[in-house]
């Protein structure tokens, strides 16, 4: 069985209440259960994480390589552009990670079209609101990861 661990970052704790009109309606908790209801159906083990620190976010990520985990989901929210810490964090360990975003980062502000982070993922899927983490364990399935 495969096992992804789903890790977001600063404010999507916030998802519902939090600009509406570029992130969407749903909760974090409407999304993970939309995850879970998924990956029950592919036979998919998930975990999830949450935090506003960057340091927890770093220990998180460090975590999966010793939990079992064969991918790790990261929406990193902010830190994504500028934090060199998860970035190393996440070329440290060998499981895969994907960065997602609900938002087309690169249909906003110019500070969101950099990401220190994607050099170190497998991958990036933007701008399909909830849909984007779907799409994000759908490639782990695919490569088997």
């Amino acid at each position: 069985m495969c096992k992804i661990k789903i890790i977001n970052g600063p404010n999507l704790n916030m998802l519902g209440q939090r600009e509406p009109g570029i992130y969407g309606s749903a909760t974090l908790s409407d999304i993970e259960k939309m995850i879970q209801n998924e990956a029950e159906k592919e036979h998919i083990e998930t975990a999830f994480f949450q935090s506003n620190s960057e340091g927890d976010i770093v220990s998180a990520i460090q975590a999966a390589q010793t939990e079992g985990v064969d991918g790790i989901i990261l929406n990193a929210g902010a830190y994504t552009h500028y934090s060199i810490a998860i970035r190393d964090a996440i070329a440290a360990i060998t499981v895969p990670v994907v960065e997602v975003h609900l938002s087309n980062v690169y249909a906003r502000e110019d500070f969101r079209h950099i990401s220190v982070i994607s050099p170190v993922c497998k991958g990036v899927i933007a701008g399909f609101g909830p849909a984007s983490y779907l799409l994000a364990m759908q490639a782990f399935i695919i490569k088997g990861s």
